[in-house]
């Protein structure tokens, strides 16, 4: 059976998996709305675009430098020194850790930062292209993980484009290009037990040695996936290591401290005019408990209720607007079963 490739890939719908819209994330620089002046007044007009101007702005994600955060991009600019005169067997990187703990956002933070600072020392080379951002689709076969590549950078692919072409095309280009980061996400995808996976799983390794870049990977949990079984899954562990990315925690003085330093750079962000600062941060406790501590919900929760706040004119986040917020299912889920677990009262009797 024939495998169906898209006759053009080229295409950029401004995802992080083209180069286009990889570039436009690294160019990427918010602006908060500026604040009105007190005595203000704006035609109906005008404040709709201004409060539209402030939901954008919301609406976009506060990047925060959590530990995986600093310890992916400090750990991954060392691996790029670390290979930059191995002809083979480069060292890796591997992110690892539940959904929502921000994986994907540590990694393409260093993305960021290589490729900021690649621009940085040498702005005239503007043909260049440091870093890739791919992504391993679900029963990737190895014709499709090289096809991700090769879309990522626009190469167009006849039907007929057999699989070693599409692998050369890429590996020359990315050459030329000089690419020093390969970032791939999703990375849970590959399942060693399978023949699609363990072949797609050879296919990557084959880039590694053929690309002249640092590979960093992410995805959930792989310590307990199969990445790591068998002859080629320990060929994939002696390469990489593993950064750990989890949930905060409040168990110590430190937990506690780093997640209150996380809700306090997200209310320091808010663009409300009511809000009252250090409110979310007298509420780190709460929020902790909503959230089970993952990052991603944390940042759902208090950008929803920022634009719930503008929408209701309440120009502030309350403890009762953040409990009107629905979160993603496994935190609610979370939520209701502490809430089973927890003994109820009973009246002393008089």
């Amino acid at each position: 059976m024939t495998e169906e490739l898209p006759a053009s890939i080229g295409d950029s719908y401004e995802t992080l998996t083209t180069k286009e819209g990889w570039r436009a994330f690294v160019d990427e620089r918010p602006e908060p709305p500026i604040p009105l002046e007190p005595d203000a007044k704006l035609d109906p007009e005008e404040l709709d675009s201004y409060q539209e101007a402030r939901k954008d702005y919301h609406s976009s994600s506060v990047i925060v430098a959590t530990p995986t955060i600093r310890k992916v991009v400090t750990t991954g600019r060392k691996r790029i020194v670390l290979n930059r005169h191995q002809i083979s067997a480069r060292r890796g990187l591997i992110v690892s850790g539940s959904s929502g703990t921000g994986k994907t956002t540590a990694i393409t933070q260093l993305g960021k930062n290589v490729e900021q600072l690649a621009r940085r020392r040498n702005p005239a080379a503007t043909g260049r292209l440091p870093v890739v951002f791919v992504t391993v689709p679900p029963a990737a076969t190895p014709k499709m993980l090289a096809g991700e590549f090769a879309r990522f950078l626009g190469i167009p692919l006849p039907h007929r484009m057999s699989q070693v072409e599409i692998t050369n095309a890429v590996c020359d280009l990315l050459a030329k290009l000089g690419t020093t980061l390969v970032l791939v996400d999703e990375i849970h995808n590959l399942d060693l037990t399978t023949r699609y996976g363990a072949e797609a799983s050879d296919q990557l390794k084959y880039l590694s040695e053929r690309i002249a870049a640092t590979f960093v990977l992410a995805g959930l949990n792989i310590e307990t996936s199969t990445l790591f079984q068998g002859t080629r899954g320990a060929q994939i562990a002696g390469r990489y290591s593993v950064i750990p990315s989890q949930p905060f925690g409040r168990r110590n003085r430190r937990s506690r401290e780093e997640w209150q330093s996380v809700v306090g750079t997200l209310e320091e962000s808010l663009r409300l005019h009511c809000h009252r600062p250090g409110t979310l941060l007298a509420l780190d406790a709460y929020l902790h408990d909503r959230t089970s501590g993952l990052i991603g919900s944390l940042s759902q929760l208090i950008r929803e209720a920022a634009i719930e706040a503008i929408d209701d004119g309440s120009e502030r986040i309350t403890k009762r607007l953040l409990d009107s917020i629905e979160l993603d299912h496994t935190v609610e889920v979370a939520r209701s079963q502490k809430n089973a677990r927890k003994p109820t009262r009973r009246r002393k009797a008089a």
